[in-house]
């Protein structure tokens, strides 16, 4: 029993000694782990480093998106633009022209008179389309002059057109539409023949007399982006006269003296058509038919207007217009006008990326 006390004292004390020496082991193990802790273990002790940038401009802009690629031609038809997938809304297309004529002599035997003209055109639509409704907004204006030698400065051109247009796709090439149309000139008209030097009281039309005022309800048919039918069963026609020496029983379809307006209710057809003829070679077909439902419905007013035109480069063309109309209570004769000029074009507009436009053509609807 000592002896097994003794050791019991012995190994107590031996133990003793050797414990400051593991609790230095202990505590030095624990600094080392404390100091590498972050590198093993990036979440248990969190430090945020500031990071120094240095501002530059960059800001970035779609040119496609804001303002589109330039078209050569404006539409003509909605069969395109119904198709495209680009996410604008809003679309535009313009175009420029100006078309020139000049002739002179000189000791020339068969005769003639130095003269020279020009005539302007702008033509600009803006559409927008959301789903399956579209907005259209047409401006169409022409003004032109020729000058003489010996004759006083004339009007060869002179017209306002502006119309706007709301469609539904149905579905099938086929659109629930309504439009409003107003027709008009900027300035008098004369009868040269009749009068060669005419005086304000020789005109025979004026701004506002005549101004035609078309409003309709129907459906359009367009299965090709070169071809569109237009039929409104419920048109209504309104002939303006604002001019009291116009304002004359016949005139413009007038019904008594001092009437200064004419309202009609009917149906109207308009079908368009442009062939491409070869490159850069086109004719533009236009029909438009309005009978009074009210007033001798078998007297149809017959409108056409065809277009030829030849490119030679992106601004030069050649076009030659012919416009013929029928309408029975303002002239029980036909109506001709024809021009032919040279002139510089210059066209703006939206192209799709997708080649939609590889034919050139989108105008949601025609006018009436």
């Amino acid at each position: 029993m000592k002896w097994i006390l003794a050791f019991t004292v012995f190994f107590g004390l031996l133990k003793a000694q050797q414990t400051p020496y593991l609790k230095t082991i202990d505590s030095i193990n624990q600094l080392s782990w404390e100091k590498n802790s972050i590198q093993l273990d990036s979440l248990s002790n969190v430090k945020i480093a500031r990071i120094f940038l240095k501002p530059v401009d960059t800001l970035a802009i779609n040119l496609d998106l804001l303002t589109g690629r330039f078209a050569q031609e404006v539409p003509l038809t909605p069969y395109n633009l119904l198709r495209t997938k680009d996410p604008k809304r809003w679309f535009y297309f313009g175009q420029n022209t100006l078309i020139f004529n000049q002739s002179s002599f000189s000791n020339w035997n068969s005769g003639g008179n130095n003269n020279i003209g020009i005539i302007g055109k702008v033509n600009y639509q803006i559409n927008y389309k959301k789903n399956r409704h579209f907005l259209d907004y047409n401006v169409k204006m022409g003004y032109g002059l020729v000058s003489a030698a010996g004759q006083s400065t004339r009007k060869t051109d002179d017209y306002i057109d502006l119309s706007s247009n709301y469609g539904y796709d149905l579905g099938k090439n086929y659109y629930l539409s309504t439009g409003f149309q107003f027709l008009s000139q900027f300035t008098p008209g004369y009868n040269y023949s009749a009068t060669p030097n005419p005086t304000n009281n020789d005109k025979i039309s004026d701004f506002l007399a005549p101004a035609y005022v078309n409003v309709g309800l129907g459906v359009s048919y367009n299965p090709k982006e070169n071809f569109q039918i237009v039929f409104r069963p419920i048109n209504g026609k309104f002939t303006i006269v604002g001019d009291s020496l116009l304002q004359k029983a016949g005139n413009f379809g007038l019904e008594r003296d001092g009437q200064s307006l004419r309202s009609e209710l009917g149906a109207m057809l308009n079908v368009q058509y442009r062939l491409n003829i070869y490159k850069d070679i086109t004719y533009t077909n236009s029909l438009n038919l309005f009978t009074n439902y009210l007033f001798h419905s078998e007297r149809v007013d017959i409108g056409y207007s065809g277009a030829l035109s030849l490119k030679f480069n992106k601004f030069i063309t050649t076009t030659v217009n012919v416009d013929l109309l029928y309408d029975h209570d303002q002239v029980q004769k036909l109506q001709i006008k024809q021009t032919l000029g040279l002139g510089v074009s210059y066209s703006f507009g939206f192209v799709d990326d997708d080649n939609i436009y590889k034919k050139r053509g989108a105008k949601p609807f025609i006018g009436l």
